[in-house]
């Protein structure tokens, strides 16, 4: 089952778990323990009737709370998504609300989405999450692209921003995504796999960097407006041009949601620097798909679920984040034929990303490891 708000789901772990896509032998990170402090995944995308599995699959991996940003883009979604919130998520997880981009642009539409989170704010949405159909499938009602930072959306930032609620944005892809599918490409393989995920073509879509500037305009035009950059920044190749970022823009802070495969390729001294400089600044997130029948750990190819591979998953997590370990497969080994090297965080830097962060920012209680 894939349910069509879920669509932008970030690729690649399961066939990997399996054991594709290394090039050489990788540290088992299964049986690295993590240390006992509570998460907090800000990155999750949780069907109506996947709740409670998301809670049977998240809280005995560590993790006592999550976001689920795929909350509907109207009354009747949220309003099912915060039922199953409350009650099958035994209040552990909170709701973005997300906006629909059917006639985008056309006379009335800003009015009625500004309108919109007014109403999703007072029924219990924690924020706004936009998918990256915006810059690279909305269009208007001219066929013309409708970029990140269109000025005619402004009026949707500034509410967001008046009315408290982080904007959760993705913007683009991975660089891989934009270059041409050869075996040089080095996510050919998950490409290969699915075709769809491609945006090489440029008469159909802008190039990489084009929308990542797009992406910095609409940040720096909305500077009371808290921007969430998805997957590391929207820009996980490059954490020190991210980091960059977050010192220019207040308004900034980042998730890891699908990118340790990425952040991982930088000298992990160089990346833990950034991490602690930026410790009140960057989410723990891991961008996993649940449904009542179906779990995604990345890459939709069915896999066998089970809970030694789930475990394996959210291990490489803490292996990277909590040691020193070189050579670790990271959690989506089908993104990339590399190993990363852990980055060993201090224990105060460790509990702002994995949950005091995400406590300020939701306005939490503090979390507590529940059984």
């Amino acid at each position: 089952m894939k349910w069509p708000w879920a669509i932008a789901l970030c690729v690649g772990t399961a066939l990997g778990l399996l054991g594709c896509g290394k090039s050489r032998s990788p540290k088992p990170s299964a049986v690295v323990a993590s240390a006992p402090i509570p998460k907090f995944d800000v990155h999750t995308h949780i069907a109506p009737d996947g709740m409670a599995r998301a809670i049977s699959v998240l809280v005995p991996n560590g993790v006592v709370g999550a976001v689920n940003l795929s909350g509907g883009d109207g009354p009747e979604m949220l309003a099912h998504q915060l039922r199953e919130a409350a009650n099958a998520g035994q209040g552990r997880v909170l709701v973005f609300a997300n906006l629909d981009f059917r006639d985008a642009l056309a006379p009335g539409w800003v009015e009625g989405q500004v309108a919109w989170l007014h109403q999703a704010k007072q029924m219990g949405a924690h924020g706004l999450k936009i998918f990256k159909t915006l810059g690279l499938w909305v269009h208007d009602s001219a066929g013309k692209r409708i970029a990140v930072d269109d000025p005619r959306l402004d009026p949707i930032f500034e509410a967001a921003g008046e009315l408290g609620l982080p904007v959760a944005i993705h913007v683009g892809d991975p660089k891989a995504f934009f270059e041409p599918v050869t075996p040089s490409n080095v996510r050919y393989q998950e490409l290969s796999l699915n075709p769809g995920w491609s945006f090489a073509d440029r008469t159909k879509y802008p190039p990489w960097e084009t929308l990542f500037q797009e992406f910095q305009n609409l940040v720096a035009r909305h500077p009371k407006t808290t921007f969430i950059g998805v997957h590391f920044g929207n820009d996980p190749e490059e954490p020190a041009r991210v980091a960059a970022l977050m010192d220019r823009f207040p308004n900034l802070i980042v998730d890891t949601a699908a990118r340790v495969g990425e952040i991982g390729r930088m000298p992990p001294e160089a990346l833990r620097k950034i991490f602690v400089d930026h410790r009140t600044r960057i989410l723990f997130g891991t961008d996993i798909g649940v449904g009542a029948n179906d779990l995604t750990l990345g890459c939709p190819e069915t896999y066998p679920e089970t809970a030694e591979t789930t475990a394996r998953f959210f291990a490489a997590h803490w292996a990277f984040f909590e040691t020193d370990r070189r050579g670790l497969a990271h959690p989506s080994p089908i993104q990339g034929n590399w190993t990363v090297d852990g980055i060993d965080l201090p224990r105060d830097v460790l509990e702002d990303f994995y949950h005091r962060n995400a406590e300020r920012l939701f306005g939490l209680a503090p979390l507590a490891q529940r059984p």
